[in-house]
């Protein structure tokens, strides 16, 4: 990703926008539980807002950004560090990514340096957290198959009678 694009006539560094995106949308994730899209979105504005205060037009700044962020969305990765944080990964179409994920580990297609049972542990961990929270890609993956997520209980709540 490049640090900087010309804006008329202006260099302008993009690090600090990029920065404040990914910050805020850790924090509404770890602090508020909130989903990747939701906190996604939010983050964004964020974002636009910063953009804008910095005399920028946000068309400009996001078709420059949006280049870049297609071109690294597409690159296979080759080096996935041991202590990523999955938070944001946790949402849309993860159920039938980990099943899928799984499946591959049972055919013992597991990546270089990897243990097979920690990989399915975590894979399996994961999905039940899904299901538990019912996370909207389980929801959407359970009405596929015909079946609905139970319901959670509200906590806290009592009614006078």
């Amino acid at each position: 990703m490049p640090a900087s694009f010309k804006f008329k006539g202006r260099t302008i560094n993009t690090d600090r926008f990029l920065v404040l995106h990914e910050e805020v949308e850790k924090t509404l994730i770890d602090q508020l539980g909130l989903h990747y899209l939701h906190a996604h979105q939010i983050a964004t504005r964020a974002e636009e807002a910063a953009v804008r205060a910095a005399g920028l037009e946000w068309r400009d700044y996001d078709r420059f950004m949006q280049k870049f962020v297609k071109r690294i969305g597409d690159e296979r990765l080759s080096k996935i560090p041991r202590d990523l944080d999955t938070k944001p990964y946790r949402d849309e179409h993860d159920d039938d990514l980990l099943r899928r994920m799984l499946a591959c580990v049972d055919k013992g297609e597991v990546p270089k340096g990897f243990r097979r049972q920690q990989l399915k542990d975590a894979a399996s961990t994961i999905r039940q957290y899904l299901r538990r929270h019912a996370a909207p890609g389980t929801r959407r993956a359970e009405a596929i198959r015909g079946k609905a997520p139970a319901k959670r209980k509200a906590s806290g709540s009592s009614k006078a009678e």
